[in-house]
């Protein structure tokens, strides 16, 4: 049985955005391998990592879905400074770095 290590949060880099139609995007902490994504609110939300410039990456419907009251933990590089994220009806976005849970 193979052990994962727990999700260890950054405490202090929580984001709490609210996605809409258009794409927009924020940035997190390059120091973290993971990124934890918790989506409270009722609709889908896509969201895409990237590079560090203002205007990138843009998300798209083709990018991560994170389902309507669901949590996930994924891996980024250490070059990702910036999450994307849309949702064509809105819903409420958690983003937290940290390490581990994957």
């Amino acid at each position: 049985m193979a052990y994962v290590d727990p999700f260890a949060p950054s405490f202090g880099t929580n984001l709490v955005v609210t996605p809409a139609a258009t794409s927009a995007a924020s940035a997190v902490s390059p120091h973290d391998a993971c990124v934890r994504l918790v989506n409270s609110g009722v609709n889908i939300c896509y969201v895409r990592l990237g590079e560090t410039t203002a205007t990138t990456p843009a998300a798209t419907t083709a990018d991560l879905p994170i389902l309507p009251g669901s949590s996930i933990i994924i891996r980024k590089a250490f070059s990702y400074k910036r999450i994307a994220y849309i949702s064509a009806l809105g819903t409420t976005l958690n983003i937290q770095t940290g390490d581990g849970g994957v």
